[in-house]
């Protein structure tokens, strides 16, 4: 008898529709926005105004649950890695990494989410998961290897590249467990707000980028609060309740393909032809990833 996946609800899977569609826009957004806010104020900016909305969406739903000590704790482990760190490391990453590149060597990211969710998480560790994790891996090696060879890129830019999927993956550890109990929009809000608070320091940064920045850079920082930040966070929060991390988090090796055609028409930029090479690798080991075992007790690490 052969075995069927597992229905999956069509509101988790729009809602990673919207998360990659959005955060692949920002990787794009944050290269033409980067060219008149330095990385600081623009993180604090793009925070500012996320937890903005984000307020006013709590206002509307009025949803409230208390958070526990513990819950608190990781709220704001999530806040200042996911939040404050990656961001300000992104923005400066992309003043040295062209943004298809960048937001592929950012998606080493969701291997790290892969095998500590099944560590620390109780994910166990699929052999699909790990074989789509495995190869996706290999196609960023292949995109640190072309970036390596390029004028347009520097050591710096791969190292921060790399911290920001450090403090994503951390982020995404963090907030899983914060998720089973509190709603998504209340984990997203105080999540962005202490990550805007952490940023605070750049303020007479972003007044001084706000007063010489063009309207459309400023229209661009305004889009990443709304669109990838506010929106984007809080539908990635509503998926990651309901489906396992380390496989939504292999789920976003989608978003560098789609940002290298989006920086191609809105950038005029194509990273190097072995970096394009890396991104379709990424997406066959999104795509071995998302395949279930015949045996769903067929995991490696995990008994029952």
């Amino acid at each position: 008898m052969i075995a069927t996946a597992p229905r999956v609800r069509s509101g988790p899977l729009l809602a990673v529709a919207v998360t990659v569609l959005a955060w692949a826009s920002a990787f794009v957004a944050i290269r033409a926005v980067g060219a008149s806010y330095d990385a600081g104020p623009l993180a604090l900016g793009r925070l500012a105004v996320g937890a903005l909305a984000l307020g006013a969406g709590m206002l509307v739903s009025r949803r409230w649950v208390t958070p526990t000590a513990r819950e608190w704790g990781l709220i704001v482990l999530c806040g200042l890695a996911w939040f404050a760190v990656y961001n300000v490391a992104l923005n400066a990453a992309e003043q040295r990494v062209d943004a298809g590149t960048t937001a592929m060597l950012v998606n080493v990211g969701p291997i790290l989410i892969a095998l500590f969710a099944g560590l620390l998480l109780g994910e166990g560790f699929p052999r699909w998961l790990l074989i789509g994790a495995a190869i996706a891996f290999s196609g960023a090696v292949l995109v640190g290897a072309a970036t390596a060879n390029t004028d347009s890129a520097d050591l710096l830019g791969v190292v921060l590249c790399l911290v920001a999927a450090a403090t994503y993956a951390i982020g995404v550890l963090a907030q899983k467990p914060t998720l089973r109990r509190l709603p998504a929009l209340q984990v997203t809000f105080l999540a962005c707000a202490i990550g805007a608070v952490a940023c605070l320091g750049f303020t007479p940064g972003l007044l001084d980028d706000l007063a010489t920045a063009p309207a459309a850079a400023t229209a661009g920082l305004v889009y990443l609060g709304l669109v990838p930040t506010a929106l984007a966070f809080s539908t990635w929060a509503y998926a990651l309740a309901r489906m396992d991390a380390g496989r939504l988090g292999v789920t976003t090796y989608l978003a560098p393909p789609l940002t290298i055609a989006m920086s191609a028409v809105l950038l005029g930029e194509l990273p190097p032809w072995l970096a394009l090479v890396g991104g379709a690798v990424c997406l066959a080991g999104v795509a071995l990833s998302r395949r279930r075992d015949p045996d769903p007790h067929a995991t490696t690490g995990r008994t029952r």
